[in-house]
């Protein structure tokens, strides 16, 4: 019976080997958390103004991007092969952001360019952070809620997307 016990130990235990010392697991927990809570600031204020992809959508599009990127770098990919995962991604959220846009049919109207916008900014802010370009993943955030709150007080009117 011992030797089966240690089997399934050391099977679960080779298993969890990605994260090989605390280091590894501080690094992954702050860049996930880090891209959580960016992506949670800007789904927010998208929250916020009543936008059809609100704080959890936003917090969700930024973590999958951040493992998308970090996954991969743990495994020891080539940097040529990181940036097909990053088109992947790219290209995976403007479908996602795609579904956000509608047009009205008794109205010229377009609605949710800019919620569409925000997740795919929300993305690329996911991917640095995954990357561990956390200071450029913070002023990307700052910027885009600085478009968020004050252009609309520029462009003289509400925020229809």
């Amino acid at each position: 019976m011992d030797g089966w016990w240690q089997q399934v130990v050391d099977t679960v235990i080779s298993e969890f080997s990605d994260l090989p010392n605390i280091t590894e697991v501080t690094r992954i927990t702050l860049r996930l958390l880090m891209a959580a809570t960016l992506g949670g600031m800007l789904g927010f204020e998208r929250e916020q103004r009543g936008k059809a992809a609100g704080m959890r959508t936003h917090m969700l599009v930024a973590l999958g991007a951040a493992l998308f990127v970090l996954i991969p770098q743990q495994a020891g990919i080539s940097d040529a092969d990181l940036t097909r995962i990053i088109q992947g991604v790219v290209v995976g959220v403007g479908f996602l952001g795609a579904g956000t846009i509608l047009k009205s049919t008794n109205e010229e109207t377009i609605k949710g360019l800019t919620t569409a916008a925000g997740l795919w900014l929300t993305a690329a802010i996911g991917i640095a952070a995954g990357l561990g370009r956390e200071a450029s993943a913070v002023l990307s955030t700052v910027l885009a809620l600085i478009i968020f709150y004050l252009m609309p007080k520029f462009s003289g009117g509400s925020d229809r997307t």
